[in-house]
């Protein structure tokens, strides 16, 4: 490379910092970039259309309430013990089922069952739930989430993408009957 003879001093070092700045500015952008992009490559890579066992449908006897876990689909090597997710399985009849999310609608905490009384309760800040997962008391506004769930062969699975949140549009829907912004 030949450098023209009337570059100065001060127009080579100015060129060389732009040039310097652009390959930091590249490699500071990599991680930028690949933040706003995981969303995207997340989604692909989980698999919105997965289908989770819950077991065999025998070990949910009808009209009890019982507690069972699954696996996340997005798991990282280092989550161990912490990618298992809980639910309540709750088997009204033979073929009829409704799986609870375990966290309380209103800020999340996880809901017990208590038999005796058939009411999930949040121990945080007091919410009550009926056994069919209908809110009853406290500062929840609405009541547990549901999984959508499927019976085959005899073993239950259910679907954990797919688990409403409070501010995702379809739980607003069926909290007011309509979309907040229409």
């Amino acid at each position: 490379m030949t450098v023209p003879e009337n570059l100065s001093r001060r127009a080579m070092l100015t060129k060389l910092g732009i040039f310097l700045n652009g390959i930091i500015a590249a490699i500071l952008a990599i991680p930028v970039v690949g933040y706003l992009f995981s969303p995207v490559v997340r989604a692909r890579k989980v698999g919105k259309d997965a289908w989770l066992l819950l077991g065999p449908v025998a070990q949910y006897p009808t009209g009890q309430t019982r507690f069972a876990t699954f696996r996340n689909l997005d798991v990282q090597p280092w989550d161990g013990k912490t990618a298992d997710s809980a639910c309540w399985v709750r088997r009204i009849d033979t073929q009829t089922f409704q799986v609870f999310a375990i966290n309380c609608a209103h800020l999340g905490c996880p809901v017990r069952w208590f038999p005796q009384s058939r009411l999930f309760m949040c121990p945080c800040h007091g919410g009550v739930y009926y056994e069919d997962g209908a809110r009853a008391s406290g500062p929840p506004e609405r009541g547990l989430f549901e999984y959508p769930h499927k019976v085959e062969d005899g073993k239950l699975f259910i679907k954990s993408s797919a688990l409403q949140t409070p501010g995702s549009p379809s739980a607003l829907v069926k909290l007011s009957g309509k979309l907040p912004w229409a």
